[in-house]
């Protein structure tokens, strides 16, 4: 049997699991938004905020790493720019059981910039393939990229495929493309998310003209139906960022039925009630209702008592002593409203 073969075989679940993902998006996926993600949706995949290699290999912040078994399948997003501190970031991140390392070629924050990574690697492909083939190196499991379509004045039409052609040089097989330009002079993080006009007809292009290749688009993408279309069209993967978080029920709550075509349509009420025993846990353990219930938030959008929802929750979870009752008392008046 070929490698190639064996490596497809070995990578098939996740693969599978990566038909739908939440983005990594910083300050929001920690690891109390993605249990409530994974109680809504058992195949989802997850990502980790980005976790930079310099943290976990010179600063020693392995705490960055912890997450609950309830949340596989997961993956680790890392930032950097060395090799051989990516391999050593990746390395770490796998012992810990991370089921997929992606490394952040997208970010176009200042302070990213300043650190050599995130989005101004587009503009060295040859030193992300270096990093590619160091992580891979160090890890059994999957090593994947997450990129925008270029940076600044760059052509997408030249300078993706390039991209793309080294870092599959590299071993990287499976990529997800942010269907836009980063401008890193003159826009901010919040507007690189919107300004720079998506081209999802480029990624498609990208997925015939690397047919071997797993490929994911993300950027702009809001439901579930949009995710289809694009999954119909030949890509192997949809990343949906905001409307996963501040509209999870909608996006993950029928995701399981609709693009992995089994399970059933899950209850964010019963999601709810399943979230207690874990914040109960996790005030035991010194966290802070807020830290939990403010990834709550959205999950009755759109639905009767989603505004007091809202408030109860604001108001009431940076109180002293405040813990699962509050989310109970919350969740009472849903349900009356529901029901009336």
């Amino acid at each position: 049997m070929s490698d190639e073969i064996v490596e497809k075989q070995v990578n098939e679940p996740i693969w599978r699991s990566a038909r739908l993902s939440v983005a990594p998006m910083m300050d929001w996926t920690d690891r109390h938004c993605r249990y409530l993600h994974r109680l809504l949706s058992r195949e989802t995949l997850l990502y980790t905020e980005m976790v930079t290699a310099p943290a976990l290999v010179r600063g020693g912040a392995l705490h960055l790493l912890t997450f609950n078994p309830e949340e596989h399948p997961l993956a680790l997003q890392l930032g950097g720019s060395d090799p051989v501190e990516l391999a050593e970031a990746a390395r770490l991140g796998a012992e810990a059981g991370y089921d997929e390392i992606n490394l952040n070629c997208g970010c176009p924050s200042d302070r990213v910039q300043s650190g050599a990574f995130g989005a101004v690697l587009m503009q060295t492909p040859e030193l992300v393939a270096d990093c590619v083939a160091a992580m891979r190196e160090a890890v059994d499991v999957e090593v994947t990229v997450k990129c925008r379509i270029g940076v600044d004045e760059q052509d997408p039409e030249q300078v993706l495929p390039d991209f793309l052609e080294k870092i599959r040089a590299a071993g990287c097989k499976r990529v997800t493309i942010h269907a836009r330009k980063a401008w890193l002079q003159g826009l901010s993080p919040k507007e690189n998310r919107d300004i720079p006009p998506l081209d999802y007809d480029l990624v498609h292009r990208m997925k015939a003209a690397f047919a071997d290749m797993h490929v994911s688009i993300n950027g702009g993408i809001a439901t579930l139906d949009d995710a289809r279309s694009h999954l119909e069209r030949g890509l192997d993967g949809v990343m949906i960022g905001r409307a996963a978080y501040h509209q999870p029920a909608d996006i993950l709550c029928a995701a399981d039925l609709q693009i992995y075509g089994g399970g059933q349509v899950s209850d964010p009420v019963e999601a709810v009630r399943r979230m207690l025993p874990y914040i109960e846990a996790q005030l035991a353990g010194g966290a802070k209702l807020n830290q939990i219930t403010r990834h709550l938030l959205g999950l009755f959008a759109g639905k009767p008592g989603a505004r007091q929802w809202r408030r109860t929750l604001s108001e009431g979870a940076c109180r002293s002593g405040a813990g699962p009752e509050l989310v109970e008392q919350a969740l009472a008046e849903v349900t009356r409203q529901a029901a009336a």
